[in-house]
């Protein structure tokens, strides 16, 4: 690690983090440049562990060109992640990097979220500045006014491979948030990797023998097309959305009220799940009464490694996916990412995409699963299944019988199949950790109206975003499967779980994953 002071501006870099603090200045009646202005110390910039997993790198934060007379200041980082790309055919996709800011008062240890500005006068309509020699694009929901963070990504067709961005610049509108032009403040930077799933029809169900699948009545063998946002029926008259419920599929009740995410419109879907140095750093932001409520301690349990006091959480895995995480902490974990829930709905198209259903199905469109049978590189960067053919990881395997690290299975093997891939991109929504989708199995999960978090969370720790299900878990299902189940419970259209309520259970086998409506 190495600290270097440039013109007022005191870094502090290693290969994944960089820091920087404001220190504040008495306010002047023109713009100019905070760092002419003010004097930046040292600050923690948290990366996502998915950045871990697949490189994802924020570098060289600083504030600058602050307006004291708008009381706006740009927030500038360097940006890079692998295995990006962007392409107008077949699944018609790219993904991105969904960045948000965090900051704290010197004198304070709370945490707060950040309003960006999305519309800034200088064209790119969210507050983002484009470097001139990057072919960068960026979108975001404004929040309401401000926006909660921004997706950075690719505005070239038929690219792939590492991205590379250097001095992004992000409008943070620190007057909105309540702070004086003097004020001192620490700022943290994030980055997750997503996936845009783009607005489209598409089936839900197999047509296969899964549990309690989706199908149109009274055929069985039969799909249902979701072609619109708008509410479903659910019953036993000709054409209707139906299911079994011989396990746990639900109520079998309706309807599926219009304001409930369906799947049509587009949405952004993590690319990984949570991985245990994400869950370590939203730890780490929050207070010692919030950080109590939301921390698993199960470390040296099935490789769930998170250890440490409140705001200095470590873990030794930071790499494999989270488990031990209720419905509670996943959902707390996403309000304050400014992320949501999936629902289940979202979910079969995710794994599924545009493309017509086979029966009985995994995530990567077809009935062959080859399961990781041990671990290598454990623990580290390149950490991947043994047997270089594993696609997904279940069924408790021998020399295995834990997740794995997220996005490393199939290596040296560019296919969907190979990979363990849903159509979109997205990684290991069958197998490794369960998924936590919202069902449509009972009142509570139909409530649902998919409403993004807002980046804060009560004073417990717990999620308080308006008919997102509560701690009690009812309305949360499961979905995927895990590397503790058996392959049948892989299958994308399984729902032998997905109205099963664990009230406050944080499973050895329990993780999760976030999405967020489409700008």
């Amino acid at each position: 690690m190495k600290t270097e002071t440039l013109a007022g501006v005191k870094r502090e870099s290693n290969s994944l983090n960089t820091c920087v603090e404001h220190s504040g200045s008495t306010k002047k009646s023109n713009a100019t440049s905070i760092t002419k202005q003010i004097k930046l110390l040292l600050l923690f910039i948290v990366i996502s562990s998915t950045s871990f997993a697949n490189n994802v790198a924020v570098s060289n934060v600083v504030l600058t060109g602050q307006n004291t007379t708008s009381d706006f200041t740009l927030v500038e980082f360097d940006i890079s992640w692998d295995n990006s790309w962007w392409t107008s055919v077949g699944t018609s996709n790219w993904d991105a990097a969904w960045v948000f800011v965090k900051y704290r008062l010197k004198t304070q240890t709370t945490w707060n979220h950040a309003s960006l500005n999305w519309v800034d006068g200088t064209g790119s309509g969210d507050g983002h500045t484009e470097p001139a020699n990057t072919n960068i694009a960026s979108a975001n929901d404004n929040g309401g006014g401000n926006s909660y963070g921004v997706f950075i990504h690719r505005d070239a067709d038929l690219l792939q491979g590492t991205v590379s961005y250097t001095d992004v610049q992000l409008r943070w509108e620190y007057g909105d948030d309540g702070l004086a032009d003097g004020d001192s403040v620490e700022v943290c930077v994030f980055a997750i990797e997503m996936v845009y799933v783009p607005q489209a029809a598409f089936e839900l169900g197999s047509g296969g023998t899964e549990v309690d699948p989706f199908y149109l009545y009274p055929t069985t063998t039969n799909t249902y097309t979701v072609s619109s946002e708008a509410a479903i029926t659910v019953g036993t008259t000709a054409g209707n959305l139906y299911y079994a419920t011989v396990q746990n599929g639900g109520d079998q009740l309706g309807p599926i009220p219009a304001a409930f995410p369906k799947g049509f419109n587009a949405f952004y879907c993590m690319k990984y799940e949570v991985s245990q140095e994400q869950y370590a750093e939203f730890l780490n932001k929050l207070t010692t009464a919030q950080d109590a409520t939301r921390f698993p301690n199960r470390n040296g349990n099935f490789r769930h490694a998170i250890t440490g006091s409140a705001g200095a959480r470590t873990t030794t895995n930071p790499y494999v996916a989270c488990n031990y995480l209720s419905w509670a902490d996943v959902a707390a974990y996403l309000d304050w990412a400014a992320l949501r829930p999936m629902s289940e709905l979202e979910y079969e198209k995710a794994c599924r995409g545009t493309i017509a259903p086979v029966a009985n199905e995994y995530a990567w469109g077809n009935t062959s699963a080859t399961k990781a049978t041990g671990i290598s590189n454990a623990s580290l960067t390149n950490e991947t299944a043994s047997n270089a053919d594993a696609n997904c990881v279940y069924n408790n395997a021998a020399g295995v019988q834990s997740p794995l690290r997220t996005g490393c299975l199939g290596q040296g093997v560019n296919t969907r199949v190979g990979v363990g891939a849903s159509y979109y991109g997205i990684m290991e929504l069958s197998g490794n950790v369960w998924e936590r989708p919202v069902t449509v199995g009972n009142p509570t999960g139909r409530l649902f109206n998919g409403v993004n978090g807002d980046g804060v969370l009560d004073a417990t720790g717990n999620a308080n975003t308006a008919n997102w299900p509560n701690t009690t878990a009812t309305g949360a299902g499961f979905r995927g499967g895990s590397w503790i189940t058996l392959a049948v419970f892989l299958r994308l259209s399984d729902r032998h779980s997905s109205a099963y309520t664990f009230i406050s259970s944080q499973g050895a086998s329990f993780g999760g994953r976030g999405v967020r409506v489409a700008p």
